[in-house]
């Protein structure tokens, strides 16, 4: 898409208005097992950390060493009324994990497999099963199905399916035996892939290491346009004509990535070069990360002394009652998931130097670096100030408005005279220092 410079110029700093408010045993043992061994056990025990954590982040679930059928059986119900947009009630009411005989407290690994494959809706493949099939399943997880056995054919089924479509690893089962007690490994696995086959669980485009994450990236911008909520944004609109904010920034939360917030930045641009680039430098430097790409639409006052603004797919513009108009622009925020808390730290001397912009003719920087870069973290960062996101949501639609701590007491007052129903909710997050200095009134 070509652009005017007068465009662009104006781009340069109206973008930047968009959701503001201004004011040793063991490693002898490894040494004789193979790389690739190795490797698998790596990624194997990563995702089984990243799991309990998600859960632990995302509903407060925290597995004991020891699994009881109650702690099982509720902790399921969570996350079965999370994914499923019901009750905890709601959820235990549909009894996927059966009442335990007098006296019993513990879980076999089959119960809580099969009450998984129920809940992650496997149920109906499972019953096609033959029994041969069955046997198949259960021999790449190292056990033999015995007809008749402890195990019933309909229990068999939901094991073997749950083996076949990777709700449970072959080789977790395999260490405990479908009639031995369920782990806290096993318990974790579970509830995570339940999660996972609800769409629930991290949410992301690719990795900053992978060769195919360019087009990804290109494919996901051309797919995006410009975001509108209809009702709720002609709300919003009004806010903005009564200089309630300067600009607001509107997300589809069906893009939220889930991630870490204490391994994650969320960075947002206009510009599909410089995303792509942006990742170019984190792959040069040896940073590794998960990234989602979530499309964002601003909307800024465009005022009338900038001169008749030139609209396309991507940038359009609605003249207000005051002759000045609305603008909204396509734009996108980056978000990256790092592997530690100590990559993440990497990622803002990189952009000081490399994306933000000090003088007018420069090299050495990204294309479309901007004089004040746009990100931040939900959680601490040394040299990060803390600044107010004050947000709307209303079904998949996410409001933003950024604004100044002292600042954002009045902003809920004025977006809650709009309308009484809107439900506005506020946090402190830390962002970087010259976006701050941006909201201080400073130019570069």
């Amino acid at each position: 898409m070509i652009k005017t410079n007068k465009w662009l110029q104006l781009s340069a700093t109206a973008v930047l208005l968009s959701a503001l408010v201004l004011p040793q045993a063991a490693g002898a043992a490894q040494a004789n097992q193979p790389v690739a061994v190795l490797a698998k056990e790596t990624v194997a025990a990563t995702a089984k950390a990243e799991y309990a954590s998600y859960l632990a982040q995302q509903y407060g679930i925290s597995i004991d060493k020891t699994v009881s059928r109650s702690q099982f059986s509720q902790a399921l119900a969570k996350v079965v009324a999370a994914t499923q947009s019901i009750t905890e009630k709601e959820a235990l009411a549909k009894a996927y994990v059966p009442e335990a005989k007098a006296g019993a407290t513990k879980i076999a690994a089959w119960e809580a497999i099969s009450a998984s494959v129920k809940a992650a809706g496997l149920a109906e493949l499972a019953y096609t099963y033959s029994e041969d099939k069955v046997a198949s399943a259960w021999k790449e997880a190292g056990l033999a199905y015995q007809k008749g056995g402890a195990v019933s054919l309909q229990a068999a089924q939901e094991v073997a399916a749950a083996i076949d479509t990777g709700l449970v690893s072959a080789n977790t089962l395999a260490a405990i035996k479908a009639e031995g007690d369920t782990t806290t490994e096993l318990a974790v696995e579970l509830l995570a892939k339940v999660v996972e086959f609800h769409g629930d669980y991290k949410n992301y485009l690719g990795t900053v290491q992978e060769s195919g994450i360019y087009g990804k990236l290109a494919q996901a911008w051309s797919e995006s346009s410009i975001i509108k909520a209809g009702e709720l944004q002609k709300l919003i609109d009004t806010g903005l004509k009564q200089n309630l904010y300067t600009g607001y920034n509107l997300k589809d939360a069906a893009f939220d990535p889930h991630f870490d917030p204490a391994r994650t930045i969320t960075y947002g641009h206009s510009d599909l070069t410089h995303a792509i680039q942006l990742i170019g430098l984190l792959k040069s430097e040896g940073i590794d990360a998960k990234i989602q790409f979530e499309p964002k639409t601003s909307a800024f006052i465009y005022l009338k002394e900038w001169g008749e603004p030139t609209q396309t797919d991507d940038y359009q513009v609605v003249q207000i009652e005051n002759g000045n108009f609305i603008a909204y622009a396509k734009e996108y925020d980056l978000s990256f998931e790092f592997a530690s808390e100590a990559e993440k730290e990497r990622f803002q001397p990189l952009v000081l130097k490399y994306a933000k912009r000090d003088q007018e003719d420069t090299t050495g920087l990204l294309a479309a670096s901007w004089w004040q870069p746009l990100y931040h973290s939900r959680t601490e960062l040394a040299d990060y100030p803390v600044i107010t996101n004050n947000v709307i949501k209303e079904g998949r639609y996410v409001v933003q408005t950024f604004s100044l701590n002292e600042e954002s007491a009045k902003v809920v007052a004025g977006l809650k005279k709009l309308s009484d129903k809107l439900n506005v909710e506020t946090y402190k997050f830390w962002v970087d220092q010259p976006f701050f200095n941006y909201l201080h009134g400073e130019s570069k």
